[in-house]
């Protein structure tokens, strides 16, 4: 039974179990499928300044800090129980081209070489975890939403809007992975 856990699911069930979140949420509290909304939740309830994005009844979303907080959970209870041993498999083409920038260490789900703190304090680590993260919650609020709440749920109740901002996360997400990665593992 641990071994079915620790391995990867394949995308035929992964994908499915994912994807039963969106009715089961719909059915069982008429309530929506989304993260990044818990920012928003977060800082409405610790800063009571009078700024009115964040002058709304957050207690009636607190069921999605409870659900963020599952998932954070989550990913503990599995790190410390349930985690793979083995270096994380990647294709031989894939390392092969990776090599080239200098990174070869996969005993983590992200290579040490690109998340660690003394790449934090390099212009390419700056790039990456700064200013990638930076470009993530500002896209995650000019498209209002994030992929899980547009891609899963929006897509799934047949909104324009979400298949929309969908096809350009995926197109965003080619670009950053063949053009501006290697730029930026060059530097």
């Amino acid at each position: 039974m641990i071994e079915l856990i620790q391995k990867p699911w394949p995308w035929y069930v992964a994908g499915p179990l994912i994807g039963l979140t969106v009715p089961a949420l719909l059915i069982l509290g008429n309530k929506s499928f989304g993260i990044s909304s818990s920012l928003r939740h977060i800082c409405a309830s610790c800063l009571p300044a009078n700024i009115p994005f964040f002058k709304y009844n957050w207690k009636k979303e607190a069921w999605n800090l409870f659900f963020v907080f599952g998932i954070f959970l989550g990913g503990v209870i599995t790190m410390l129980f349930f985690s793979n041993p083995n270096p994380v498999a990647v294709h031989p083409e894939l390392a092969k081209e990776l090599a080239g920038y200098g990174i070869t260490d996969y005993s983590n789900l992200v290579p040490v070489q690109l998340m660690n703190w003394e790449s934090l304090f390099t212009l390419r680590g700056f790039l990456m975890m700064v200013g990638g993260g930076f470009l993530v919650g500002f896209g995650t609020r000019y498209a209002g939403g994030c992929t899980s709440g547009h891609s899963i749920m929006g897509i799934a109740n047949l909104q324009l809007p979400s298949l929309i901002a969908t096809i350009c996360f995926m197109i965003g997400g080619f670009l950053m992975a063949n053009v501006l990665l290697p730029i930026i593992l060059s530097l």
